[in-house]
């Protein structure tokens, strides 16, 4: 088992959700790249984390034995990282009550329970990064997908209250909000691959997952005093 970075000092441990693809699969690489130890979760497996799990982070109880089980291996989490999410196209009058229960509990509640899970070992501690992956769509609003901008936009006004609530205790919890990014969540064919909608970006191009992720590695670094910020690599998208 490592716990520590070989020159005496305990090892930093992040907790990384949606780790299995896109966004949050960037994140772990990153992180181990920057010398985290990385425990992963994703409603299906992983692998490039250093410890990975099957989790729906909608489920309070299943987040909570995975980082009892991450404490175990590694160590408490110093490092929150909630990326998991999904998006549904669809006009407000075809979103089921339940399909925006679930939009809400995985997005909102993945932070949440990530955040219950991991924080009295931060408290104890007396520091920590927690970071929640939002959407530029939840501060510009976006069309076909309410409750998607819904869920977003509650990670904001979550994040907000948290980093208020914690300032003083020295964990830091932050947003980044990205703009459309090359995953695989931006299907081939639709409207943000298309030549004409990349011409109307001011850089021209689809944001990379490991420019997200350098961002949010920066945030959980916890240096730069930073807390309760959104910080937006957006392509230019929202200006």
């Amino acid at each position: 088992m490592n716990t520590g970075t070989g020159d005496g000092a305990p090892a930093r441990v992040a907790v990384v959700s949606g780790a299995a693809a896109g966004i949050g699969l960037a994140c772990v690489r990153e992180l181990r790249h920057q010398g985290w130890l990385v425990a992963g979760c994703d409603l299906r497996a992983g692998g490039a984390a250093d410890l990975d799990a099957v989790v729906d982070v909608a489920d309070p109880v299943a987040v909570a034995r995975f980082v009892d089980e991450v404490t175990a291996v590694f160590g408490p989490p110093t490092g929150v990282l909630s990326a998991a999410g999904y998006v549904e196209e669809i006009p407000l009058a075809e979103i089921s009550p339940a399909a925006f229960r679930r939009m809400l509990g995985v997005h909102l509640g993945g932070l949440h329970h990530l955040t219950r899970a991991t924080l009295p070992a931060m408290l104890e501690r007396g520091h920590g990064a927690i970071v929640a992956v939002a959407s530029e769509l939840a501060i510009a609003g976006g069309e076909d997908a309410a409750h998607y901008v819904t869920a977003k936009g509650a990670l904001l006004g979550l994040t907000r209250a948290l980093a208020a609530e914690l300032a003083p205790t020295g964990v830091l919890v932050n947003a980044v909000a990205p703009g459309p990014t090359d995953t695989a969540m931006l299907a081939a064919g639709t409207v943000w691959r298309d030549p004409a909608y990349l011409a109307t970006l001011p850089t021209g191009a689809l944001v990379q997952p490991e420019e997200i992720a350098l961002t949010a590695a920066f945030l959980l670094s916890g240096r730069g005093a930073l807390t309760g910020q959104v910080v937006s690599p957006n392509a230019g998208t929202v200006i």
